[in-house]
């Protein structure tokens, strides 16, 4: 049986300096995919955007700056309060997210109760499948 740590919560699009849309979000982290988290986006269109990426670069990224490419996130201030950005980059467009940072860690908390970091590859059975398959 797998298990599913989920968290609704609404973070914020950056447009510009002065301007951000709120999106409403779900976090989600599955034990049969241990890595990764998920975030769903909706936005105002037919269908949701979806973005998965490791679960260890949101957990760094709350404390430090952190990531390449696709996927960055680091910890900041805004007006006093403390959040955490996400930039999001792809072939159609990016975005710049905020998120309010107590949520977040509180969520990823729960997610590394569920699974410790070091021990998502037993989550997969990879050594019970490559027992079984030596056994034949």
């Amino acid at each position: 049986m797998h298990t599913v740590v989920e968290r609704e919560l609404e973070l914020r699009l950056i447009l510009s300096p002065e301007r951000g849309v709120p999106v409403p979000a779900r976090l989600t982290y599955r034990t049969d995919d241990p890595y990764a988290v998920h975030i769903t986006f909706h936005i105002n269109s037919e269908y949701p955007v979806n973005w998965t990426f490791a679960r260890e670069l949101l957990v760094e990224g709350v404390f430090r700056p952190c990531g390449h490419g696709d996927v960055r996130v680091w910890p900041t201030k805004v007006d006093g309060r403390s959040v955490v950005l996400m930039a999001l980059s792809s072939p159609d467009g990016d975005a710049l997210l905020e998120a309010p940072s107590a949520p977040v860690s509180a969520w990823l908390e729960r997610t590394l109760r569920v699974v410790p970091p070091g021990t998502e590859g037993e989550q997969l059975g990879i050594d019970d499948a490559l027992d079984q398959l030596l056994a034949q």
